[in-house]
């Protein structure tokens, strides 16, 4: 209730902004509110994304250590990534579809004079770039100069950035060599779980404040974007959150159905993370949300949860990967006249369902396009036309990928027989903001990950964990 109010408020506030113009007559500087807004807003994903490198290192090292005696973590890895496979397929497919059904390309208003290639595109050879850390800490760092009205270099600015997929690596090798060093190594094991318990309870703090930082996100989305730069592109905007409906609301529901989940307890348990995902725009500043709704309101164990969500959150993207590039490229095909074949559609869905993992560790869902538009030979100028209206678009697509995020190791987990079913049942989004000294389900032990055995079932049909909460 507390997040919705925000909701609201940033509505109404981002309506006022809105309405009240920017400072100068050039339109160039925002009013007093706006920037409040979107400082608000910024600063809870900024806090959000600084607890995430710890938080997915000790918890990778930490379910290593809890790994040590389970014989199915190669399956339940295969099985991961799998899924992440077919749903991808399913989401393009519907891409495609609707691409076609709608015509975006041949029913915008848009003037080539604003085609435009991007500054960065994506290649095949991102996933070796980005995979070896360049350090323990898989942090990177990019320096930008300015420069004066004369040209000359007035100063120089750093900011520093972390890639997931480095520190998932990193995790990886330490965690096994953890193992590897045996009981040398049981000081190192204590320290990385007093220090998860840490960082958790700091995402537990930082999480209390998601009211605040919702009213400032969507407020300020409001108030710089508005609604006026969608009408060039009014078809090709609806046939994208089309799309993202689709694959959300009917394909989703149709997976958790063949695998014998209820609906309406993944929506309860998933939503949290959703909605912060549609007004954050940002996968990765929701990952901690997400893997805290997927082990606690969904069911997951946390010695899975914990590498397959930090995994998902960087290769498995159905809204930025699947849907939105298919769209675009037959909406970039239709508007310079290129006629598309089979073999391109077919190209797109092979870029679809193996790109997301060659471009892990980049965000962004512009360089997905320019990677499916460069494999399939389509101009890249064409990204420029799209770029007006990219954060509307991807208020949904990052909904769709975080939904996704959250389902996939749903489903391994009650293939492989490891979900607690009766936590996913009957958690609700209110479970989330228990405190996390009430919650025990961190706890769990390895057995947790073995596939329930015969005399071993809960009346629910499931294996009952150590730590669980009831």
């Amino acid at each position: 209730m507390q997040i919705l109010l925000g909701l609201a408020v940033g509505v109404g506030l981002g309506a006022l902004a809105l309405a009240m113009g920017p400072q100068d007559a050039a339109g160039e500087v925002p009013n007093g509110l706006t920037t409040t807004l979107d400082t608000i807003g910024s600063s809870f994903v900024t806090l959000l994304k600084a607890v995430v490198p710890p938080l997915i290192f000790t918890a990778i090292v930490a379910s290593i250590a809890n790994l040590r005696t389970v014989t199915n973590a190669a399956r339940l890895a295969g099985q991961t990534l799998l899924w992440f496979a077919i749903t991808a397929a399913i989401s393009v497919a519907v891409g495609i579809g609707l691409g076609l059904l709608f015509q975006p390309g041949n029913r915008a208003s848009v003037s080539l004079d604003a085609a435009s290639e991007p500054g960065r595109t994506g290649t095949w050879l991102d996933f070796l770039n980005g995979l070896i850390p360049g350090n323990v800490l898989g942090l990177g760092a990019s320096t930008s100069l300015e420069a004066g009205d004369d040209g000359a270099i007035t100063g120089a600015s750093t900011s520093v950035s972390f890639n997931v997929l480095q520190i998932l690596v990193v995790a990886l090798v330490i965690g096994i060599a953890a193992l590897k060093s045996g009981k040398k190594a049981d000081p190192f094991l204590a320290f990385n779980r007093s220090a998860l318990a840490i960082v958790q309870k700091v995402l537990w703090w930082i999480i209390r404040l998601a009211p605040i930082g919702t009213a400032g996100l969507i407020g300020y989305a409001i108030a710089a974007y508005g609604w006026t730069s969608l009408a060039s592109l009014a078809w090709f905007a609806v046939a994208i959150y089309v799309g993202l409906a689709v694959v959300l609301f009917v394909v989703y529901p149709i997976l958790l159905r063949t695998n014998g989940l209820k609906i309406s307890s993944y929506f309860r348990g998933a939503w949290p993370a959703i909605q912060l995902a549609f007004v954050s725009r940002s996968s990765i500043g929701t990952l901690p949300v997400t893997q805290r709704v997927t082990e606690r309101n969904l069911g997951v164990p946390s010695e899975y949860a914990s590498f397959a969500v930090p995994l998902a959150a960087t290769t498995k993207m159905d809204g930025c990967a699947s849907i939105y590039p298919a769209i675009s490229a037959i909406f970039v095909a239709q508007i310079f006249g290129i006629d598309l074949s089979i073999t391109d559609y077919l190209l797109i869905a092979f870029v679809s369902v193996v790109g997301s993992a060659a471009t892990a560790g980049l965000t962004g869902a512009i360089v997905m396009l320019t990677l499916t538009l460069s494999t399939v030979g389509l101009p890249l100028a064409g990204v420029g036309l799209l770029l007006a209206i990219d954060p509307i678009l991807d208020m949904g697509r990052t909904a769709v990928n975080v939904a996704g995020q959250a389902l996939v190791p749903t489903i391994v987990a009650k293939r492989e027989g490891i979900l607690d079913l009766e936590q996913y049942e009957a958690a609700t989004a209110e479970d989330l903001f228990v405190d996390e000294d009430d919650d025990a389900s961190s706890e769990a032990t390895t057995e947790s990950l073995a596939p329930a055995e015969a005399g071993e079932a809960t009346p629910s049909g499931t294996k009952e964990r150590v730590g669980a909460s009831a």
